[in-house]
């Protein structure tokens, strides 16, 4: 495959890899809340939800474009890391309108940076 078709591959797999993140954040999330609706769960762990399922979200993202990358696994994780956190703000921001950038928001952008390119260095030395 040449240089191209590699580069296309590997954009593909960027975009199904946070496909997959987004896919189990929805999986977790709506089971989280099935817990809390139907048994006496209470929402004092919604926080560390939140954060470990934001952190396996882009580590699998993360994961999944640098397998298919033909070099830099760890950029193009911190890629599907970035594009993943982009469209979670860009979907809060329709849905709440409240919603601003802080400095927690930022954290969270920067560890989800962090977190796909940790996924992408473990994804690109297991290769197809």
């Amino acid at each position: 495959m040449n240089n191209n078709g590699s580069m296309n591959y590997a954009i593909k797999h960027l975009i199904i890899g946070v496909l997959m993140g987004f896919a189990i954040t929805a999986i977790v999330f709506l089971g989280y809340a099935m817990l809390i609706t139907y048994t006496q769960m209470s929402e004092r762990s919604l926080h560390m939800v939140v954060a470990v399922t934001t952190l396996l979200s882009v580590l699998v993202a993360g994961f999944d474009a640098a397998r298919a990358a033909p070099y830099k696994g760890w950029l193009w994780g911190m890629g599907a890391g970035f594009l993943y956190i982009a469209i979670l703000a860009i979907i809060m921001m329709v849905m709440l309108p409240g919603f601003g950038v802080d400095g927690r928001t930022l954290l969270v952008l920067v560890l989800a940076i962090l977190g796909g390119g940790l996924g992408g260095i473990l994804g690109i030395n297991v290769k197809r």
